[in-house]
């Protein structure tokens, strides 16, 4: 195939997805301000680009996978942006930044002649490393049926969400927002239940024969909480800041969302306990702080 397309953003999510990219047959160009993020992916056959602009004047179609509205605005608007590249005609952006960033970048690169592909993902670091992520699409249909066999070698569920910018934007604050609330009701839940002398392994072993079966009861807590390892992959302020853009997105929108606010309050209590760089998975170790309770020893 040997297609060159350019990639921004070669992180913990990144990275994986710049290698299943490669394996999948397509050239990689990278850049990214970590130069050991970039190092590591040069090392595995990728080739390397010195700024958005430098990879957009190199190559057609560039990804991007960042972590912040304000860092996706820059890198692709900035004066070193994307938008200044003379190749380049497809920009798709895999962060999760909500649709109030995605429709202004859309319009101001579309102006410049550059089509713009709405396409957040999900499924975690342990998603990226197996190609397994679910990818959900906005833009031009047409483009999206000409990019979808690229998209398919970093996840093996790729929707088409629809026609608007922002659409697969707002589908993903809609996932991340049931993702967190499940994690951060689970922790109540584990918490009350050690105060009342439960056993966490066995909570979790009954939540998941039973109907408060979710993600967090099947994955985050026997991987990372009850190991107490915390290493589910998802920083504690990327999960506010994802919760943060529904709420907003919900306020602009006129809708009512009492339990969604409820945890937009529980994750703001972890973050300002904790850390952004904390995994999210933490948020336990905070609600056991405020219940004065102690792991019970030997089920770690």
């Amino acid at each position: 195939m040997a297609t060159e397309i350019g990639f921004i953003g070669v992180g913990n999510m990144g990275g994986p997805m710049v290698s299943n990219l490669m394996e999948g047959g397509y050239a990689v160009r990278v850049y990214d301000p970590n130069k050991a993020a970039v190092d590591e992916c040069v090392a595995k056959g990728a080739t390397s680009a010195t700024s958005p602009k430098d990879l957009a004047d190199k190559v057609e179609t560039i990804l991007v996978c960042l972590p912040t509205p304000q860092i996706v605005q820059n890198v692709a608007l900035g004066d070193e942006g994307i938008i200044k590249g003379g190749m380049v005609k497809t920009y798709i952006d895999l962060s999760t930044t909500g649709p109030r960033t995605s429709l202004p970048v859309a319009d101001a690169l579309s102006e410049a002649g550059i089509i713009a592909l709405d396409a957040p993902v999900s499924g975690g670091v342990l998603g990226a490393v197996s190609a397994g992520l679910a990818v959900m699409v906005s833009g031009p249909h047409n483009d999206f049926g000409h990019h979808r066999p690229m998209l398919e070698k970093i996840g093996k569920n790729v929707f088409y969400v629809g026609g608007k910018i922002g659409m697969g934007q707002t589908m993903k604050l809609l996932n991340n927002l049931l993702s967190g609330t499940a994690l951060a009701v689970t922790a109540e839940a584990v918490t009350l239940g050690i105060k009342a002398g439960l056993d966490p392994q066995l909570m979790i072993d009954i939540f998941n024969a039973s109907s408060g079966r979710n993600t967090a009861t099947e994955t985050k807590f026997p991987n990372s909480v009850l190991t107490r390892k915390f290493n589910g992959g998802f920083g504690m302020g990327l999960m506010f800041k994802d919760i943060r853009l529904c709420l907003e997105e919900a306020e602009a929108e006129g809708v009512t969302m009492f339990v969604g606010n409820g945890a937009r309050q529980a994750w703001s209590f972890a973050l300002n306990k904790g850390s952004a760089a904390e995994d999210s998975t933490q948020i336990m170790e905070h609600y056991e702080t405020l219940a004065e309770i102690e792991w019970p020893t030997g089920d770690a």
